[in-house]
């Protein structure tokens, strides 16, 4: 389930924001026992270099990913850590 999440993730990241850059790392296992994740949804970190964020700020980079993930947020993923940055911040 872990790799298809990731899969899922990585895919609607790809087509929403064209990455130049991006990764997908499941940290569930840290998180283990954890209230919120006793449903079964997981914790999930994202790096993604996309010039979408060009002159945006943080909250609407972020507002970004989180339209991207959809229905996920409610369905798989309990935890979303997000680094945002565009091209020319690297």
């Amino acid at each position: 389930m872990t790799e298809q999440r990731v899969a899922m993730i990585r895919g609607r990241i790809e087509a929403r924001l064209e990455p130049a850059e991006l990764e997908v790392i499941d940290e569930s296992h840290l998180h283990a026992g954890h209230p919120g994740a006793r449903d079964g949804r997981g914790h999930f970190r994202v790096r993604v270099v996309s010039a979408a964020f060009q002159g945006l700020p943080r909250l609407a980079r972020h507002r970004l990913v989180y339209a991207a993930m959809d229905e996920l947020m409610t369905t798989d993923i309990h935890a979303l850590n997000i680094e945002a940055i565009s091209p020319n911040e690297i």
